[in-house]
């Protein structure tokens, strides 16, 4: 994340237009997915290359748009998932002469126990940091987490929402691609403050988390950009050879 340049009225306006455009398509996609997905999925890929390459707002170098391309992994249906989000009953209060020693993270609970993608349970909803790409932290929200059935088997992810004004949903993950094959830093699933949101049904409480659409954030083209990070609950065991790729 940035923020445009104080006094800079046409730089806003860009920024503004840059998500204007991320949201309307996305909202197309949402529109085509059901009857035309991979028209779907063609759409949103040529869509964000063309405004990497074209748009002022856009996160790579301006030296390097002109030549830029996106490279994706093949579309692998079965990477996307209809999932439940589940919620947590609140930890047992703490007594009032106990002691804990909070972590920069805030991962919050006494206990720390080791899910399937390596990281920490945790009780929902519960107020935390996560660290930023750029240095410091961005304050979240963790709802719940969701079960995906992948065929090498069942990984849980948080869900989280950013804190301050609008907010919104996120997901971030990381992966055994990683430092190879995508950024060392993971990639986003949800970024509902972007806009980049492929639905789901509040009336059964679900999400639709579909990998082929996985992003890479914005500092994985530039460092000057600012992005929060996949907590340790989010970190696969496994890869994801699905969404975007850097090699």
């Amino acid at each position: 994340m940035t923020e445009p340049a104080a006094g800079d009225p046409a730089e806003t306006l860009q920024l503004a237009d840059w998500r204007r455009r991320v949201a309307d398509l996305y909202a197309e996609v949402r529109r085509l997915a059901p009857t035309d997905y991979e028209g779907a999925l063609e759409l949103w890929r040529s869509s964000r290359e063309h405004l990497f390459r074209e748009h002022r707002q856009s996160p790579v170098p301006a030296a390097k748009r002109q030549n830029f391309r996106a490279r994706h992994y093949l579309l692998d249906p079965a990477m996307r998932f209809e999932v439940t989000v589940v919620g947590e009953a609140p930890p047992e209060p703490r007594p009032a002469d106990s002691s804990f020693a909070a972590t920069l993270l805030n991962f919050g609970t006494e206990v720390e126990t080791a899910t399937r993608s390596g990281g920490l349970a945790l009780a929902t909803p519960i107020a935390m940091e996560l660290p930023v790409s750029a240095g410091g932290t961005m304050a979240l929200r963790r709802i719940g987490h969701v079960e995906i059935p992948f065929p090498g088997g069942t990984r849980r992810l948080g869900v989280f929402w950013m804190s301050g004004y609008a907010g919104g949903l996120f997901i971030p993950f990381r992966d055994a691609t990683n430092g190879t094959e995508t950024y060392g830093a993971g990639r986003y699933l949800l970024d509902a403050a972007k806009s980049a949101d492929l639905g789901g049904d509040p009336a059964r409480g679900t999400l639709i988390l579909d990998f082929n659409f996985a992003f890479h954030p914005s500092c994985a083209f530039d460092s000057k950009w600012a992005c929060p990070l996949a907590p340790p609950e989010n970190r696969f065991d496994l890869p994801i050879r699905a969404g975007e790729r850097l090699a």
